[in-house]
């Protein structure tokens, strides 16, 4: 096994084996998923701040078997931060707290390609920051279908005097996250809205959209999953990497943009590698960066 040393903040981290392919058909290495965390740390930290995270370890890169962990490696240096998280009937779970650079790195150095994080901080478990909007796009579906129902979606939450922020999932669907950040908005105020949004878009658009989670329900269309806004559920952390073929991104986009993808017809032009990503937000900045700041209060429907 190679080592490195590095020295971040005066924390010294050994990583290993920086040259195996992760991304094998794209010659996409360790060192390259390492280059593009550190590159992007100013615009992931913040949503990944204090909150829970879950980890996707890839050791042997994506085309190999991965396994999720939720709870802290209990390996973990003594200066990575962590949080006591409560389960249901039983001990609280310590999960880890990705809060600066050389704790992004050590996880990193995990192979934990994709991070996932829940909708609330462990300060706050109950308090979810946003409610979210899970577009996928079933069997004979794709994202420009997700793209259709986003910019419908984008309508009745103006309608509704809500503002929504669109994001790519990485993979095949959309995400539409509607920012909160106040103090006693529940889950299940979310989770109740969410479903009669998604309810109210399936009656009017029932060729397009589906509530109902039931795989055959949603052959055609674009499932609209509600049920994300859940205290135990978590999402794909807006650019973080996703384990494709490609180094695809979970990746911001201005509701313009969304428009002229959708114009274009293309499913393909909706993916941001890693390195669009980089030159991207190094020109727009955090396009995602109203969802942490934004209060909003959910009307009754």
């Amino acid at each position: 096994m190679s080592r490195t040393f590095v020295e971040i903040a005066g924390k010294r981290l050994s990583l290993s084996n920086l040259e195996k392919e992760f991304y094998p058909a794209q010659g996409f290495t360790k060192a390259s998923v390492l280059e593009y965390y550190t590159r992007m740390a100013a615009f992931i930290l913040p949503h990944l701040k204090d909150r829970a995270l879950t980890l996707k370890r890839y050791p042997d890169g994506v085309e190999k078997d991965f396994f999720f962990e939720k709870r802290c490696p209990p390996h973990h240096p003594d200066w990575v931060k962590t949080a006591q998280v409560p389960l249901e009937g039983g001990e609280p779970m310590t999960v880890c707290l990705v809060n600066d650079l050389e704790t992004l790195t050590w996880v990193e150095n995990l192979a934990s390609l994709e991070l996932h994080v829940p909708l609330a901080r462990t300060g706050s478990p109950g308090i979810p920051d946003a409610m979210v909007f899970d577009l996928d796009p079933g069997d004979r579906a794709n994202i420009l279908d997700c793209a259709r129902v986003a910019l419908i979606l984008r309508e009745l939450l103006s309608r509704l005097r809500l503002e929504g922020h669109v994001k790519t999932s990485g993979r095949k669907g959309l995400h539409v996250y509607v920012p909160l950040n106040r103090e006693g908005t529940t889950f299940e105020e979310t989770k109740t809205f969410s479903r009669a949004v998604a309810m109210i878009l399936q009656k009017h658009y029932p060729d397009l959209v589906t509530a109902k989670m039931a795989k055959d329900a949603r052959t055609g269309k674009v499932f609209i999953n509600w049920s994300q806004n859940d205290p135990t559920k978590t999402m794909i952390c807006v650019y973080s990497l996703r384990a494709r073929e490609k180094p695809i991104v979970s990746f911001p986009l201005a509701w313009e943009e969304l428009e002229r993808l959708a114009e274009r017809g293309d499913p393909e032009r909706f993916h941001v590698t890693a390195a669009e990503a980089v030159a991207r937000a190094g020109k727009t900045g955090d396009l995602f960066r109203e969802v942490l700041v934004k209060k909003q209060t959910l009307p009754h429907l």
